[in-house]
């Protein structure tokens, strides 16, 4: 069994179905994939932070089911871990969202695997997840890349977290992820989980950053991590371009090689609008 971890409000569906289609559509495997998803309703803080359907969620089932009937999405809701943890911390503003600190409670959650791939919700796999999911990680509490601007501003081994193949039975004994939200309850963080996760860690695995490319695609290249990235021209800016843009990851990346992905994900999405619309 492939264990992959989304974590998000409704908002991540679509990074969940492009990402889920890029590791089915991209990966030869023998094994079954089991999608976790955690998510919350913490709309007292905003209206807008609901958490993922159940519509969305038996729909998302439906569509990895066509890969494999053996395939399943499961929908964790950590709403209540979530308010006897962080509830009025010092990041519950983060710089993303509270949804980006509910990948810390994957050691308090019933049931989860010894072995874990976190992924963010706006990455597309190139090559076949095995490449990643298949690592050894013995001794370690998690591997990941470097993070491409960190490693330059910050520390040369600086990872960026949009990316963990976690070893939860290390975690768990050497306390990861409890001593990072202790962090997250005590101090506020510049990068809130991430930088709480990093301060808390005892042993990583460094990877190569064909795992988690932020700025490039390259032959080699992984995960293709869409994050925010800085541009030169015309003129020095910033844009934050997720791969469900289609339209400008076409104009402005010129990338055409995740089109199956894409052309797919566009018609299960139409797909999706359409019947929401009938229930509406």
């Amino acid at each position: 069994m492939i264990n992959i971890l989304f974590c998000g409000n409704d908002k991540v569906f679509d990074g969940m179905l492009t990402c889920a289609l890029s590791i089915l559509k991209r990966s030869k495997s023998d094994e079954p994939f089991t999608f976790y998803v955690y998510t919350m309703d913490v709309s007292h803080i905003k209206d807008t932070y609901l958490p993922v359907s159940d519509r969305q969620m038996n729909f998302f089932e439906g569509i990895i089911k066509r890969y494999d009937p053996l395939n399943t999405a499961v929908k964790i809701d950590v709403t209540d871990i979530y308010l006897k943890e962080f509830a009025g911390c010092p990041n519950e503003s983060a710089y993303c969202s509270p949804y980006t600190l509910i990948r810390l409670f994957a050691d308090l959650v019933k049931g989860m695997p010894d072995k874990l791939l976190y992924l963010d919700a706006d990455i597309l796999f190139n090559r076949d997840v095995h490449l990643l999911y298949d690592m050894d990680i013995e001794g370690y509490e998690y591997a990941a890349a470097r993070d491409h601007y960190g490693k330059y501003l910050i520390s040369p081994n600086y990872v960026n977290a949009g990316v963990l193949l976690f070893n939860m039975k290390e975690i768990r004994k050497t306390g990861l992820l409890r001593k990072a939200r202790e962090l997250i309850k005590t101090k506020k963080l510049t990068f809130a989980d991430q930088s709480a996760i990093i301060r808390s860690t005892e042993k990583k695995k460094m990877l190569p950053q064909k795992f988690n490319d932020q700025k490039f695609l390259h032959g080699h290249t992984v995960v293709r991590h869409f994050s925010k990235r800085l541009f030169w021209l015309p003129y020095p800016h910033t844009a934050n371009i997720k791969q469900w843009n289609v339209s400008l990851v076409h104009k402005v990346f010129g990338y055409y090689c995740f089109d199956d992905i894409l052309y797919e994900y566009l018609f299960y999405k139409e797909k999706f609008t359409r019947e929401e619309s009938k229930n509406v």
